[in-house]
């Protein structure tokens, strides 16, 4: 079982790839998809805003996607579909059972949501350290497939058909997330006498981590014991935490342009 995600330039894009997915057999049910509700059709189906910030986001999202079964004939692609209003992103269309919890990982109770709700049914579900990749992804007007891989399904041509769809890789996904922000911490950590040439890889790498679900809004010392668990005592070094600082004070950023 294996939950396969694919990130596009545009909308049409990733409608088309859902099709070509139905065509391998893949039901509704396996199917997710997420855009900006700016760059949505104007047939797509709208539900109820939900903020995945409240508490209970998980329940309130299963609802508002589970309303709209049935009544989703209009969507483009035929998903159920629901109105989230993501912060740090704005309003979001969400397609699918699969593509509200995309979303509810990107809030605070990431545990709560994928881990409780639905672990069971997703097998190694949504990859969280990726989420602020996703969210990025839709800040810039890029729309998100999901899709559930059972053992019934042939995972191989599910990986093949977001590939020639043109899916944007994880790996462009970062490297055009750091880039956005590196002039601005070059600057910044130059200006206190630092090498940033010497030290950009461990100093990208606390940046980065800052992001994780676990870490969010945490100090460096209330995430410790998360940080040990996933980084080498080496690799925590000072270039790294001034990083990690730097990151966690990015958050509040995003969500305060919005």
């Amino acid at each position: 079982m294996e939950i396969i995600t694919g990130v596009f330039e545009s909308p049409d894009r990733a409608i088309d790839t859902v099709q070509k997915l139905r065509s391998l057999g893949l039901t509704d049910k396996q199917i997710g998809l997420v855009t900006p509700e700016g760059k949505w059709p104007a047939s797509g189906v709208r539900v109820p805003v939900t903020d995945t910030e409240d508490s209970g986001m998980g329940q309130a999202m299963g609802a508002a996607v589970g309303g709209a079964m049935g009544a989703a004939g209009g969507a483009t692609v035929g998903l159920a579909a629901a109105t989230l209003l993501v912060p740090g992103v704005g309003p979001v269309v969400a397609l699918g059972v699969l593509g509200a919890v995309l979303l509810g990982a990107s809030g605070a109770a990431v545990g709560a949501v994928v881990g409780d709700t639905f672990e069971e049914t997703l097998g190694e579900g949504i990859p969280h350290e990726d989420i602020y990749l996703y969210e990025d992804s839709l800040r810039h007007g890029k729309s998100i497939v999901v899709v559930y891989a059972d053992d019934d399904t042939p995972s191989d041509s599910v990986h093949q058909v977001i590939r020639s769809s043109g899916a944007l890789s994880i790996e462009k996904l970062r490297d055009q997330w750091w880039n956005e922000l590196r002039d601005d911490e070059f600057l910044h950590y130059q200006s206190s006498g630092r090498d940033f040439s010497r030290d950009e890889l461990s100093y990208r790498r606390g940046f980065e981590a800052a992001q994780l679900p676990e870490c969010r809004g945490k100090s460096y010392s209330e995430a410790e014991r998360s940080l040990k668990s996933r980084y080498s005592d080496e690799e925590l070094d000072a270039a790294f935490r001034t990083g990690y600082d730097r990151g966690l004070d990015h958050q509040p950023t995003l969500t305060e342009t919005r």
